[in-house]
């Protein structure tokens, strides 16, 4: 796929668990967000780390094995006819993800990992970059760039919220704008901008009851698409279940966003 593939009068989506927990759930997940979004017409990839290398305690759930849960994702895809996208950490990473997504997702933290970005530029898959919780929007012209030096004109940038304090994010909305004037899709990250991070249990918090406010503002302005974290049962999900939007409540959301994106 290419960045053109998601493009209409609508927002696109990301959307899907925060991490591979086996392959019934990713299907049941996937199943139930195909069916919302082309009701809709929302142009929809499936979202879902193969493995989460950022954790605040060593003993934290991280993955089900690196190949395993990626041959899930790809099966994603095959049974649904959907692109796929899943984060990478290290350059190495890149070349094996690209053999079974078609969006290659830079975190946050490593947004300037030089290295790291030319390595998923150089694969030739969609490259999203998410901003550095401590960066200004202007910054990510920088990493953007490194992706087209490196032959690939498939960048797309998320805003995913601001270090605020020690243990809160805040969501600048003058840096969609700021962002959309270098050319690339801008997305919003609406569930990790609600984290509470740094929590002295260990374990990241959030505001999953602003997603929907968070959301109405991205499309107010102007983000080309969305990117969200759903799960049918947060409250047991193995990671980052605190901010996630559960699944029932993705279909109402979304057609309420719809009707904004087409009011505006």
């Amino acid at each position: 796929m290419t960045i053109q593939d998601l493009k209409t009068d609508n927002f696109f989506l990301l959307a899907g668990p925060c991490v591979i927990e086996g392959e019934e759930m990713a299907l049941r997940i996937a199943d139930a967000l195909v069916n919302m979004t082309s009701k809709l017409n929302i142009p929809y990839v499936f979202k879902g780390s193969y493995r989460k290398a950022n954790r605040s305690r060593v003993d934290s759930f991280t993955g089900i094995g690196d190949e395993k849960a990626l041959k899930i994702l790809e099966k994603v895809g095959k049974t649904f006819g959907i692109p796929t996208v899943t984060d990478v950490h290290e350059t190495h990473e890149a070349t094996l993800a690209a053999e079974y997504v078609d969006v290659l997702q830079i975190p946050a933290f490593l947004c300037r990992q030089t290295e790291l970005l030319i390595a998923a530029a150089q694969t030739g898959k969609v490259v999203n970059i998410k901003k550095g919780q401590f960066l200004a929007p202007a910054a990510m012209t920088f990493a953007a760039q490194k992706v087209i030096d490196s032959g690939n004109n498939n960048v797309m940038l998320t805003e995913r919220g601001m270090t605020f304090g020690y243990s809160d994010l805040v969501v600048d909305f003058r840096g969609i704008p700021e962002m959309k004037e270098f050319g690339f899709p801008v997305i919003l990250d609406a569930t990790h901008c609600l984290q509470k991070p740094n929590q002295s249990s260990g374990v990241t918090g959030g505001q999953p009851a602003l997603i929907e406010a968070m959301c109405k503002a991205g499309i107010a302005t102007g983000v080309d698409g969305l990117f969200m974290e759903t799960h049918f049962d947060c409250a047991n999900a193995l990671s980052d279940g605190a901010n996630m939007l559960p699944l029932d409540q993705m279909e109402g959301l979304l057609t309420r966003l719809t009707r904004l994106k087409a009011a505006l």
